[in-house]
């Protein structure tokens, strides 16, 4: 919990209580249903938690925006984005429905009410956003053609509306088409922690 506290000083103390609450929430969900591998549950914070939140270092979501998560698995990085954007609002979607249930109760657990959930394929959702975000869900080209339809056109913040996607290793491939448009950053230049030393998060203006 003291990496969000560490990179994210000027959170309130209900976002530091909500975040606080995540870690008795996921471990007793994922011995119910594993959404997080049974060895990584105890890295619930750095490997997760704050992962998700380098988007927050990306940008910074202006009230009334609205995200939706493709691939959300247990609710990353759609949970963390949420408690830390409550004048946000965010749809999580994820075509496994006992994911969606624990994303559900543990957002459900916090009170958190600028949450929804769509248990379907991300083709399937016809509603329009400003962003998606998604976390190593697929490919970028794949990512591209689930979402392109969903996003709104225009946009309000400081980087016009697209997809930004949380991914690790050699990105070079999967940029080659979009890299006239992608932007690409090393998250170790937001966390020091060495889990961040390979870990990339990518933006794609739609």
């Amino acid at each position: 919990m003291y990496h969000i506290v560490k990179y994210f000083p000027s959170i309130t103390q209900d976002q530091i209580q909500r975040f606080e609450a995540l870690d008795a929430l996921y471990h007793d969900w994922n011995s119910k249903i594993n959404v997080i591998s049974r060895k990584d549950i105890d890295n619930l914070y750095e490997h997760h938690v704050l992962h998700s939140l380098a988007i927050a270092k990306i940008i910074n979501f202006r009230p009334g925006t609205t995200i939706v998560d493709i691939g959300t698995g247990g609710g990353f990085p759609g949970i963390p984005l949420a408690i830390m954007f409550p004048q946000c609002s965010f749809t999580l979607v994820d075509s496994v429905g006992k994911k969606i249930k624990v994303a559900s109760e543990i957002a459900t657990a916090l009170s958190l009410e600028n949450v929804s959930f769509v248990n379907d394929r991300m083709e399937a959702v016809k509603q329009s956003f400003d962003f998606a975000v998604s976390r190593a869900a697929m490919s970028l080209d794949l990512l591209v053609k689930v979402c392109r339809k969903n996003i709104a056109k225009g946009g309000q913040n400081a980087f016009p509306n697209g997809l930004i996607c949380l991914k690790g290793g050699e990105l070079e491939e999967e940029m080659k088409p979009f890299k006239r448009t992608a932007s690409l950053y090393n998250l170790s230049e937001f966390f020091s922690e060495e889990y961040f030393s390979t870990k990339k998060a990518l933006y794609l203006p739609l």
